[in-house]
């Protein structure tokens, strides 16, 4: 059975009453990529700042990174079973079987098991993502593995991304944002 959400913190304005910065903001963000404003994006839009140049590191780690689609959703997945994200999850699953990752990677990563990888490149960003989520750190042994495998700026975007979807994994439990439509949480 899957869990019960918790009813969401924050009720935003509706777009007809979003003050005219909060309206640029959400109009650029509608406009770009991503298509729509949602998650943890409508949540930003109460502090517009926050929203604008949130996004804007969003947009370049989702779209911009040096990573193939593949790898980045893979870290995406990571970050959002280590916060236990189910907004995250649930919008990045599909994205991340779509970008080549197997199903049963994903539901390796989905009940905290170790993942079948067939793919070295994935094992790594795994592996990396793991370590620098559970012990804030990452080995010299690991940390070069890492680079060797993906180069010195794809771990830097790896970090980069880890930590974007972080602060989407902490805005998304801290405000209760809910699932959209009738997606069920797939997250204990």
């Amino acid at each position: 059975m899957p869990p019960v959400l918790p009813p969401p913190r924050l009720t935003l304005p509706a777009p007809d009453q979003l003050s005219p910065e909060q309206r640029r903001i959400h109009d650029e963000i509608a406009a770009g990529p991503r298509g729509k404003v949602q998650g943890p994006l409508a949540i930003w839009l109460t502090s517009p700042d926050l929203a604008d140049k949130a996004q804007q590191l969003g947009a370049f780690c989702r779209y911009g990174s040096s990573l193939e689609p593949r790898l980045s959703e893979l870290a995406i997945l990571v970050t959002g079973r280590v916060w236990g994200a189910q907004f995250e999850w649930t919008v990045h699953k599909p994205i991340a079987l779509k970008a080549g990752l197997s199903e049963a990677v994903v539901e390796a990563i989905r009940t905290r098991q170790t993942p079948p990888f067939e793919k070295e490149d994935e094992r790594v960003v795994h592996d990396f993502a793991q370590a620098l989520h559970r012990n804030r750190k990452v080995t010299d042994e690991l940390y070069a593995e890492a680079v060797k495998v993906l180069g010195e700026r794809g771990v830097v975007d790896l970090v980069g991304i880890l930590g974007y979807y972080t602060l989407i994994s902490m805005t998304l439990n801290a405000f209760n944002v809910p699932l959209e439509g009738d997606a069920q949480p797939e997250l204990d």
